[in-house]
């Protein structure tokens, strides 16, 4: 993997609560901590300490408008996620098609005729 990984992002997009944030504010634009929590099966309060973490982690931003808080993803922080994610995926990728040679190489093995020992008697030739 090349780049760092960004910890507190991960973190951040690791909750399916806040994924779903993530999906809700992507397809309506905006929305505040009332909108989301009407949308979702966790109280304002919840959705308004989800939104400080994705705040924090730079995937959403605030601006403050009234009594009520608008929020919008961060596209830039966003394609860094994406980034990161595809950057994982590959690696990982590599990873899974290298273990998986080295099972069925294993599986060969373990399936492959075992050539006889010199301690083993030859039962064909027997004469009785």
């Amino acid at each position: 993997m090349s780049g760092p990984v960004d910890d507190e992002l991960w973190s951040a997009i690791g909750d399916p609560t806040r994924r779903q944030m993530l999906d809700l504010l992507l397809t309506a634009g905006s929305g505040t901590a009332t909108s989301l929590s009407e949308r979702l099966p966790v109280s304002r309060q919840a959705v308004a300490k989800h939104l400080a973490v994705l705040d924090r982690a730079g995937l959403v931003h605030g601006e403050t408008a009234g009594r009520e808080r608008h929020y919008r993803i961060d596209g830039e922080q966003f394609e860094r996620a994406l980034a990161q994610l595809n950057t994982v995926s590959t690696a990982w990728d590599g990873r899974l098609r290298r273990i998986k040679r080295l099972a069925e190489s294993l599986q060969q093995a373990a399936n492959a005729p075992q050539p006889k020992t010199q301690n083993e008697p030859n039962t064909q030739n027997k004469e009785e």
